[in-house]
């Protein structure tokens, strides 16, 4: 397999300036299930680097846009974070950039799925219920103001949230809920002794902001718990995306 820093082919003015993105290709010839990788607030760094890299050993092709390309991190994480509130902005255009180039391309599947972690799982979320995606994976994303409306005809969801993340409380039970009653085929768990962000192998963002981030999120890896999500995720995609 192999990780590859790539530019994503965009319509509209170019002096927007270039989205890149990292692909991840599996060794064989494929065809293979596409996924678009949703990243977490402090971007694509290691942690998310290690994401894709687990994702592509399974066999998937995968696509994490970078949606700080345009402008860095310190002037996109507003208009991102702003983009994911409203539910529209220029985070979604990109994000359906990454999915036309893994459409694509020959050596890919029909249905693309979408992962997301973090401010990723918010996107994630927001995009299982629009068209295009054939499953979502939401670890730990923020639920919509509107979740009633967001899930409406909503593709198959699996969704991973921890517990101890303070910031999240309820947010699974709420989801769970909400997909019973539509009848979309969903696995929601919430682990009881996982924080936020259990699922990276490495800390990710700032030192100092993770001392602050401790008491609401109880960020950390959660070994035991990151596996079976992991399981639960590939097991969700194989019998939704095939």
């Amino acid at each position: 397999m192999s990780l590859t820093d790539v530019a994503i082919p965009q319509p509209g003015d170019p002096r927007a300036g270039e989205l890149r993105g990292v692909l991840g290709v599996p060794d064989g010839e494929g065809p293979f299930v596409p996924l678009v990788v949703l990243h977490e607030a402090f971007g694509v760094d290691d942690a998310m680097r290690d994401h894709l890299e687990r994702l592509t050993r399974l066999g998937y092709m995968v696509l994490m846009p970078d949606l700080y390309s345009r402008g860095g991190a310190r002037r996109c994480l507003v208009a991102t974070f702003r983009a994911l509130r409203r539910g529209t902005g220029a985070a979604f255009d990109d994000i359906e950039s990454a999915r036309a180039m893994l459409r694509a391309r020959a050596d890919t599947t029909e249905h693309v799925g979408v992962v997301g972690f973090c401010m990723g799982g918010g996107f994630a979320l927001l995009l299982a219920g629009r068209g295009g995606f054939g499953a979502a994976s939401v670890n730990y994303g923020m639920l919509p103001a509107d979740l009633d409306d967001a899930l409406d005809g909503a593709c198959p969801i699996v969704g991973s949230y921890g517990a101890r993340d303070r910031s999240l409380r309820g947010a699974a039970p709420r989801l769970d809920a909400a997909l019973a009653a539509r009848g979309i085929e969903h696995d929601v768990v919430e682990y009881p002794d996982a924080g936020h962000a259990f699922l990276n192998e490495r800390p990710s963002g700032p030192a100092l902001l993770r001392v602050m981030m401790r008491p609401v999120m109880g960020p950390g890896r959660r070994p035991v718990e990151a596996e079976d999500a992991w399981q639960r995720i590939d097991a969700f995609f194989r019998r939704t995306l095939a």
